[in-house]
């Protein structure tokens, strides 16, 4: 004989029910929008974060930790 006769029972929490699922759909819509992710090469890798690196340079305060 068991003394516990009403089973407790959760419902499973849906992470995106708070409304993400609507701007995930959002941000898909957008034109500029992630369609697949290639392949990048590791010298298209590099030849773009050069570019980032060299613009962030010009930026007024820019603070170079490798001359230090």
């Amino acid at each position: 004989m068991s003394i516990f006769r009403n089973r407790v029972q959760f419902n499973r929490h849906d992470p995106l029910d708070n409304g993400l699922r609507e701007e995930i759909a959002a941000e898909q819509r957008e034109a500029d929008a992630f369609s697949t992710l290639d392949d990048v090469s590791g010298e298209q890798l590099a030849s773009h974060w050069s570019m980032i690196l060299n613009d962030a340079r010009k930026d007024p305060d820019w603070i170079d930790f490798y001359g230090e």
